[in-house]
């Protein structure tokens, strides 16, 4: 335990951490964490030390998105906190598992049965993410389960349901590793005051005015590089639009879907093990007709997932600020995935982030203030805020 150095806050939070997991089998507990306060140390050490002192404990580390559980494991590993019987992935890999026909092609998705279920405790980072019904279905192992998360950003949205509405145990001090990381500053100014000023924290993190003559350059030369590590954010469906075309005019010669898009689902199929929120890039694209209604047929490469997505989707779907063709049977739904609006974002994270700074007219301070937390604190080494 020598390469964790502990606030007294951090010691209390595993203390009663432990306290639960020996008292109370079977039942949760929830850890929310602004972002640099050590969430990931205190899970690194509590999975040490529950190896040591649980000879074959089997833990399942899991995330809603792949990207998250990706981060998580680096972090895990970093610290020499993963070990071989444990498992480290999404939550959907973890708890449902693929129905077969007599070709071996999935037709499906079930859970996996409480018997087959191995694991002595279920460890979900970014459980802000979590609906309600792949909650319950995690319930049903009945077994240990601890829910982290950061309580300081946006709760889901059209839901009710939010596991980090009232977290048990909080963690709301800086790490002192953390206290000089300048993203880390920015989101402390979003979180405490609500309005970021335009300034330079660091190198390639800044706010800075659209109106500046340099401003178009800048982004520019970021449209133009775009890559899977490059997020964009706003907040109106109607800019997503917008900057989506104006990035993609920068890489395409057309405006519909191709080969090597990048896309974003935005609705879930669990018969298709496909999630709202789940980024890709498109294998292959057609145009197909049946029974006068056309769609895309497509092959879509998950980002961090070992399974490709390969069905219908819709048309209309594209650059549309709403859901459509609803009533439309096996038809799914994706969107071109270059800009994103803050609450599809939620869960992921990306090395280099652009907001566009935008407030909605009924957002009150604290929902406003959520929102760009939450904006900033998806970037991994530079943010520049456009304002």
């Amino acid at each position: 335990m020598t390469n964790f150095t502990l606030s007294k806050k951090q010691t209390q939070v595993i203390d009663s951490i432990f306290n639960w997991y020996r008292e109370s089998k079977g039942k949760y507990i929830t850890l929310g964490g602004f972002a640099g306060t050590g969430k990931s140390t205190i899970l690194g050490f509590v999975s040490k030390k529950l190896h040591k002192e649980n000879e074959g404990i089997k833990i399942a580390f899991c995330s809603y998105t792949g990207k998250a559980s990706r981060v998580l494991e680096r972090k895990l590993k970093d610290v020499s906190a993963l070990f071989p019987s444990d498992y480290i992935g999404t939550i959907h890999r973890l708890i449902y598992r693929p129905i077969v026909d007599k070709r071996d092609e999935i037709i499906g998705w079930e859970k996996v049965p409480t018997s087959d279920f191995k694991y002595a405790l279920i460890v979900i980072d970014e459980a802000s993410m979590v609906t309600e019904d792949i909650w319950n279905d995690l319930l049903s192992f009945d077994i240990p389960i601890l829910a982290v998360g950061d309580h300081g950003q946006l709760p889901p949205i059209n839901s009710k349901f939010n596991l980090m509405g009232k977290p048990d145990l909080k963690l709301e001090e800086i790490y002192r590793q953390e206290a000089d990381n300048p993203i880390i500053k920015v989101s402390e100014i979003a979180r405490k005051k609500g309005k970021i000023p335009f300034e330079i924290f660091g190198k390639n993190i800044k706010k800075i005015h659209k109106e500046d003559e340099n401003t178009q350059e800048i982004l520019g030369d970021i449209f133009e590089s775009f890559d899977e590590n490059t997020m964009v954010l706003c907040g109106y469906n109607t800019s997503r639009i917008k900057l989506n075309k104006g990035i993609r005019a920068l890489h395409f010669d057309k405006d519909i879907p191709q080969v090597g898009d990048r896309v974003i689902c935005l609705k879930n199929n669990r018969n298709e093990n496909i999630y709202n929120g789940m980024m890709g890039s498109i294998l292959e694209i057609s145009k197909e007709k049946i029974h006068g209604f056309s769609y895309y047929e497509t092959e879509i490469s998950l980002d961090y997932e070992d399974y490709t997505f390969w069905g219908k989707i819709s048309i209309n779907q594209f650059n549309s600020p709403t859901l459509v063709d609803l009533k439309m049977k096996d038809i799914n739904y994706f969107d071109f995935g270059y800009a994103l609006t803050v609450h599809k974002a939620q869960g992921s994270q990306a090395r280099r982030v652009v907001v566009f700074e935008e407030r909605f007219s009924k957002m009150d301070d604290e929902s406003f203030s959520r929102w760009l937390y939450t904006a900033i604190t998806r970037a991994e080494k530079e943010l520049i805020i456009v304002a």
